[in-house]
């Protein structure tokens, strides 16, 4: 998230991307950072809830934001040490200190606002929900907003993420008591500040609309752990929601398709490029939808649409790399890897893997560089520790002196 007015950055380990959840098959997306145009309710053929079984967990937008008698201790104990500071720069102060809560970016999984305080760490969203909780119960203004970002991407095994953001504001009070929003004083709050440094405006958005990201992120999470009932019941409270926002029915269009429904699958697909011709991700799943059924006259129509839009798909070059890499063409896989690096210079997995190239090629300074590079852009406690793991076994390598290689 990003700030303007109170102060220039936050800590390091804040500064890491939000994802949004996509499959190169199927492509979702989770903590996006967009609003879609306005569109009518869904038609209740969308939904198909006989097909699933009822979900293990879900949750109303007042418990997303509820506050915990421990938040509520913390609120009161920043109001008694002000020591005559504005509210809200003592709230930022306390949060995002070093000293303080030392929060910590964690993209495994979307948090509450109590979990996030409690677990002193979350991804984006679930920071900017904490943040906003804590800021209520302060009668400080909040202000969500989405902010337009280029498109980057990031995957879990078969799964890929499409990156968003989003980010708020805090509003002066107009008086002590009121919860007016002085639109001339406010300060952005920004976990993921742009390369150049500068606060972000972004457009503003609802309580409905973070809780419908929220819902999505836990949709596409269910996802990923194979858990199909539950990221129904998530991903259609995250169209309830907001039925404005329509990466929702992507996500729910993906979990028909894994569920073996793929009519419903198209019929969500086809109901949201209606609205959204231009959807990459919806044009990318209805292409693979048509494959399987083997329409291939129909794909290809959609297909060549999607390479107008989308000249190269994501992770393009890394897959070929990877499959270079098994080839044991280890200098055309460097090219690769360092391609996709051009594209996307921080993300984690490419760094990983350009350090494989580069040990296998005998280049232990860039294999270091790149392992070291993966690590500082992890995203999960998991892998920070396999990257770390990784690097020592690397530095504790004795290479053979005949082993030398040069790039080219």
């Amino acid at each position: 998230m990003k700030y303007s007015s109170l102060s220039s950055s936050l800590p390091s380990s804040l500064s890491r991307r939000v994802r949004t959840l996509a499959t190169l098959a199927f492509v979702l997306m989770l903590s996006a950072c967009a609003t879609a145009p306005q569109v009518q309710a869904p038609p209740a053929e969308l939904f198909a809830d006989a097909l699933f079984q009822p979900s293990a967990e879900q949750l109303s937008a007042d418990q997303i934001f509820a506050l915990t008698p421990a938040m509520k201790a913390y609120t009161d104990d920043v109001m008694r040490h002000r020591r005559g500071r504005e509210i809200r720069r003592a709230l930022f102060e306390a949060l995002y200190q070093r000293d303080q809560l030392q929060l910590e970016y964690d993209s495994a999984v979307t948090r509450t606002a109590a979990q996030a305080f409690e677990a002193r760490q979350g991804n984006c969203l679930s920071l900017v929900i904490m943040t906003a909780a804590l800021a209520n119960e302060m009668n400080i203004p909040v202000v969500f907003q989405s902010v337009p970002t280029e498109d980057t991407w990031s995957r879990s095994g078969e799964i890929y993420f499409n990156s968003g953001h989003v980010n708020l504001k805090l509003g002066r009070a107009l008086r002590d008591g009121f919860s007016g929003y002085d639109r001339e004083n406010y300060t952005i709050i920004d976990f993921q500040p742009p390369p150049e440094g500068k606060p972000s405006e972004g457009k503003a958005i609802g309580r409905e609309t973070v809780v419908a990201m929220f819902m999505n992120n836990r949709a596409a999470e269910a996802l990923a752990r194979g858990k199909l009932d539950d990221a129904y019941w998530w991903a259609r409270r995250a169209v309830q929601s907001d039925p404005d926002l329509l990466y929702p029915y992507n996500t729910l269009a993906v979990v028909y398709r894994r569920h073996g429904d793929a009519a419903m699958a198209e019929r969500t697909l086809r109901w949201a490029l209606a609205r959204e011709p231009d959807s990459t991700m919806a044009l990318s799943n209805l292409a693979q939808l048509l494959d399987a059924a083997g329409r291939k006259d129909e794909s290809r129509v959609v297909r060549e649409k999607l390479a107008r839009l989308q000249p190269v798909t994501p992770f393009y070059y890394f897959n070929l790399g990877k499959t270079a890499m098994q080839l044991g063409d280890y200098r055309r896989a460097r090219i690769l890897f360092e391609r996709e690096l051009q594209r996307d210079p921080n993300y984690h997995e490419f760094h990983a893997w350009l350090a494989a190239a580069d040990f296998y090629l005998g280049d232990m300074a860039g294999a270091n560089e790149h392992m070291t590079k993966a690590m500082a852009a992890s995203t999960t406690r998991d892998d920070y520790a396999l990257y770390a793991a990784k690097l020592d076994r690397l530095r504790a390598y004795q290479p053979n002196p005949a082993a030398h290689t040069t790039r080219h």
